[in-house]
């Protein structure tokens, strides 16, 4: 059995044209499912020790790879290819996640991290990787434009227990997101054959992408939310497949308009994911879904590519630029892009040790394979050492240095879930509201909600028994409700449902509106 699924991985992954019959496939089907179950078991393992889940599910792929389980697999340019449709789904599921409150406030220290930022990072790490390790400029400049790229699953794969302030958690997020598209565009001219283009025309090339990959992307993104609040599908389970549709059409059209694809997708994301559409926790979860199974094929695939025994050689260039980038580079990039802001020490220490690089720059080192640059192999295994040694070093220590820099304490209330379903033919919606553990609403009568006139709770749901309540009804952690509002009221109600999860029946009085704005 182990020797049949062997030459079956090498039918699917190798360039050869063997028919594929059913029973294959089923083999395939098969293996297929039990690396996705093994990846998953993974994550726990991941969880506890405070590593990225990136470290693991490459690890699967090296396991299966020619050095472990067999499989051979050079395939660079698919490789690339399913590493950006994975980019694509990553991307979006990050944009949808992301608050449009949290991160407004940094878009400009975001946005000079992820220009002025990358151009520091390249400059420095090609010097570093040229006169230390003895690379060719081409090779160097390559290395340092594909290291330059952040990874938003790794930073906050290892953050997510640890309560940031918001201006820090929005700059790296932000950051993240901007960040691949200068990059991309970067690594595909260094690896371009022929002199490399005067500096002036890369940087307008660079800015004309980006605009166009913006505008491209805030369209999409505004249409389709729109159309989303104004139609209502037949069935829920449709919301999500739509929302994850218009999130690849941002993409593929800011690439077919010689945009930036990865900025378009991310930026339309965002807004579809502070539109508040129908069925909203359904499609989070569903894009959660789809980013977990995006990153495991892609990091198992990128394992796979890894040949162990080749490594050996490059582990001390890898060590070296590395170390460039992690003390140098990557501290006086945050330095010299922050200096307007003038942001406290404190945050600027963690975010320089916040620039974990993950699938990003391993995919991107793809590139120069496909377009045939020398030395191209050895770029890939000097990345993948850099990515996997770094990535070891610095992810479990982000939440100590966070706690110690004093950046992660205080508490935080947990904020509603809330479920918004339109009444179309009945003109209003239907808002089911969970009150989760450190809710400020928990002890609120149902009276003291303060609902505007057109919003009432019908319904609520406590310990499995459901029951209508009374105006004295006194609300519980755990608790569902189901609230009815109009159209007109539908966007106050929410809003002040919010409010009193996080500042309590007074919350109107201690400035709390539930939108991230003082109340008055």
């Amino acid at each position: 059995m182990l020797g049949s699924w062997r030459r079956l991985a090498a039918h699917g992954l190798a360039r050869r044209e063997r028919p594929l019959t059913v029973h294959h496939l089923n083999q395939l089907l098969l293996l297929c499912s039990l690396v996705l179950l093994v990846a998953v078991a993974a994550v726990r393992i991941s969880s506890r020790s405070g590593l990225p889940s990136l470290l693991v599910y490459l690890g699967i792929g090296i396991a299966m790879g020619q050095d472990g389980f067999g499989i051979h697999f050079n395939n660079a340019e698919l490789t690339q290819v399913m590493g950006y449709a994975a980019l694509v789904v990553i991307l979006a599921e990050g944009g949808l996640g992301t608050k449009w409150k949290q991160i407004k406030p940094a878009l400009p220290a975001a946005s000079a991290l992820a220009l002025l930022g990358v151009a520091v990072s390249v400059g420095v790490t090609a010097a570093g990787a040229h006169y230390l390790s003895g690379l060719e400029w081409r090779q160097a400049l390559i290395i340092g434009a594909v290291v330059s790229s952040t990874d938003a699953a790794a930073v906050f794969s290892v953050l997510r227990k640890v309560p940031l302030p918001a201006r820090v958690t929005g700059v790296l997020e932000a950051e993240s997101g901007f960040n691949d598209a200068p990059v991309v565009i970067l690594v595909v001219a260094f690896s371009t054959a022929g002199p490399i283009e005067h500096w002036y025309t890369l940087l307008g090339k660079i800015l004309l992408e980006l605009a166009i990959g913006a505008a491209i992307g805030l369209a999409v993104g505004w249409l389709g939310s729109w159309g989303l609040r104004h139609v209502a599908l037949p069935a829920s389970g449709l919301y999500p497949i739509a929302v994850m549709a218009i999130a690849v059409m941002a993409y593929a059209g800011g690439s077919l308009a010689h945009g930036s694809g990865f900025l378009a997708v991310y930026l339309a994301s965002m807004m579809l994911g502070n539109a508040k559409l129908p069925h909203w926790p359904a499609t989070r979860g569903f894009a959660e879904g789809l980013g977990w199974i995006a990153q495991i094929g892609m990091f198992v695939l990128l394992g796979l590519l890894v040949t162990p025994h080749e490594l050996a050689d490059d582990v001390l260039p890898a060590l070296v630029i590395g170390m460039v980038l992690t003390m140098v580079a990557r501290p006086l990039s945050v330095v010299m892009s922050l200096v307007p802001f003038r942001l406290p020490w404190q945050e600027q220490t963690l975010m320089s040790w916040a620039g974990l690089r993950g699938a990003v720059p391993i995919i991107l080192a793809t590139i120069p394979m496909v377009n045939g640059v020398a030395g191209s192999r050895r770029i890939f295994n000097i990345v993948f050492v850099l990515v996997v040694v770094y990535t070891l070093v610095q992810g479990p220590t982000l939440p100590w240095l966070a706690r110690k820099l004093r950046l992660g304490e205080g508490p935080q209330a947990a904020d509603l879930g809330i479920e918004s379903a339109p009444l179309e033919r009945l003109r209003g919606h239907l808002l089911s509201v969970t009150i989760p553990e450190g809710s400020r609403m928990h002890g609120v009568e149902i009276n003291e909600l303060r609902l505007p006139a057109g919003a009432a709770v019908t319904l609520v749901v406590r310990e499995g028994k459901s029951f209508v309540p009374l105006p004295t009804t006194v609300l519980r952690r755990g608790d569902e409700l189901l609230v009815v509002a109009t159209d007109q009221v539908r966007d106050a109600a929410e809003r002040r449902l919010r409010a009193v999860g996080q500042g309590g029946k007074l919350a109107g009085w201690l400035g709390t509106t539930g939108n991230g704005t003082p109340g008055r």
